[in-house]
C-alpha cells in the first residue's frame, strides 16, 4: 500500500523525498495559474532530475534540452547540498515575425539536494551530453563507531 495519496498519480514528488530541498507547489497540477510560477515557464523551472545510488557513487541526471554547459552551474553549498541551476533565455523577437504558438519553456531553474553522509565531497564530476547533465558524486565508506563490550560485574 502506497503512502502517497492517489491524487499525486503515484509520481515521486519532492514533498515525500527526504533528500530534496525543493519547495513543493501544491497548485502546480491544477488548471489555473500557479501563484508561485508562471504557467508558461513551469516545465523548465520544474526541471526533472533522476537520482540513483550505485555501489560507487550517487548519480544525478537532469534533462536540460537546449542549454549549453556554459549556461548551467553545479555547486556544492554548506558542504552537503548539491545545487544545479541555470537559465534558458527567450528567443529574440523580430517585429516582422508572426508567432502562432509558444510552448518551449524559458526562465531560471534551480534544484537542490541534501547529500547523505556517505557522499565524498572531493572528486565530484559533471558532464553534459545531448541536453542531459550528469553529476557523479563518489561515495566513501562511512566509518562505523567502534563498539567495545564492557563486562558487567556482579
Amino acid at each position: 500500500m502506497s503512502l502517497i495519496p492517489s491524487f499525486f498519480n503515484n509520481r515521486r514528488n519532492s514533498v515525500f523525498d527526504p533528500f530534496s530541498l525543493d519547495v513543493w507547489d501544491p497548485f502546480k497540477d491544477f488548471p489555473f495559474p500557479s501563484p508561485t510560477i508562471p504557467r508558461e515557464n513551469s516545465a523548465f523551472v520544474n526541471t526533472r532530475v533522476d537520482w540513483k545510488e550505485t555501489p560507487e557513487a550517487h548519480v544525478f541526471k537532469a534533462d536540460l534540452p537546449g542549454l549549453k554547459k556554459e549556461e548551467v552551474k553545479v555547486e556544492i553549498e554548506d558542504d552537503r547540498v548539491l545545487q544545479i541551476s541555470g537559465e534558458k533565455y527567450v528567443e529574440k523577437e523580430d517585429k516582422n515575425d508572426t508567432w502562432h504558438r509558444v510552448e518551449r519553456s524559458s526562465g531560471k531553474f534551480m534544484r537542490r539536494f541534501g547529500l547523505p553522509e556517505n557522499a565524498k565531497m572531493e572528486g565530484i564530476k559533471a558532464s553534459m551530453e545531448n541536453g542531459v547533465l550528469t553529476v557523479t558524486v563518489p561515495k566513501e565508506e562511512v566509518k562505523k563507531a567502534d563498539v567495545k563490550a564492557i563486562e558487567i560485574s556482579g
